[in-house]
């Protein structure tokens, strides 16, 4: 602004300045008015299954009837799996039941999955977490009576990991609190088809996990490092027959913590076997929605 008095470029300026922060304000306002319009849109892909993602306001035009519990553990799974692998696949099978049985009765809602379990024998592995049976006792305790405060009185816990013992509570539980407590380790609900599907028993990191893992993330399995999860076997032949059990650790049985071997494990077989699970889990679901307690339940009347 050549030629011009300076009082008058001092003046110019200011107006300037104003205007381009009036120019700023009206932007944000109006992006932030987009914003809005566009969580109005959103606000109807809320999942009112999921504890995680509905809110009070929804929350309180519901009556819950089915409380679902996830727990896990975090842990060593062969050289080639996920340390959660445990967590992971443990909240796919919640969240894919309840979504399923919601849709059917709209009574059942999923909470957020319990990362940690029952790991001393697998301590020899490096980050594993271990936390005792009687730290998830108590929590599971806590959230039972939670629960019964706000008017469920079924809950099912859904266990991914066989290192947790929950019966033992259960019974306790059934004597002290007016809630019926079930429990479901979801890799047994496929047990009776499990030959139909894989070709080798297994029970940590071999075919049927590798396979659930593939069908689901395979991006985290590291590929051409994982052991053959071939086990040393007792010595005692009582053991090896089942009828005296004792526990294992998994530090001795072989370097790379697994039981079963993962070469023949298939995408295809983990998305059957997820099927064939989460199906039954969902049906069950909705079957103890509907049902009434009465002074018999959960028996006959």
């Amino acid at each position: 602004m050549p030629g011009l008095p300076g009082e008058v470029r001092c003046g110019l300026k200011k107006v300037l300045l104003q205007f381009l922060a009036n120019s700023v304000g009206i932007c944000a306002i109006r992006l932030l008015q987009s914003g809005l319009r566009q969580a109005r849109k959103v606000i109807f892909m809320i999942d009112e299954w999921d504890l995680t993602a509905t809110n009070l306001h929804r929350i309180s035009k519901r009556r819950y009837e089915v409380a679902v519990l996830p727990i896990s553990a975090i842990e060593a799974h062969n050289r080639h799996l996920p340390e959660g692998q445990d967590y992971r696949h443990t909240t796919c099978v919640a969240r894919t039941a309840c979504k399923a049985a919601w849709d059917r009765c709209q009574s059942v809602i999923c909470l957020p999955t319990i990362p940690y379990g029952v790991d001393c024998n697998l301590m020899a592995y490096p980050l594993t977490i271990h936390v005792s049976q009687a730290t998830l006792d108590a929590m599971v305790r806590d959230i039972v009576v939670s629960l019964r405060k706000h008017g469920i009185r079924k809950v099912l816990i859904l266990n991914g990991h066989g290192g947790n013992e929950f019966m033992p509570l259960i019974r306790q539980l059934q004597t002290e609190v007016d809630t019926n407590v079930f429990l479901c380790n979801w890799w047994r609900v496929g047990m009776d088809k499990y030959g139909d599907i894989f070709e080798c028993r297994d029970d940590h990191a071999g075919e049927m996990e590798t396979s659930v893992a593939m069908a689901l993330y395979p991006e985290l399995i590291e590929p051409g490092v994982a052991g053959d999860g071939g086990v040393r076997p007792f010595r005692f032949e009582a053991v090896r027959q089942g009828w005296v059990l004792t526990s294992r650790d998994f530090a001795k049985i072989n370097d790379h913590c697994a039981s079963g071997d993962p070469s023949k494990a298939s995408a295809d077989k983990g998305r059957r076997f997820l099927e064939l699970v989460c199906g039954r889990i969902e049906d069950f679901l909705v079957e103890l929605a509907e049902a009434r307690i009465d002074d018999k339940f959960p028996h006959e009347p």
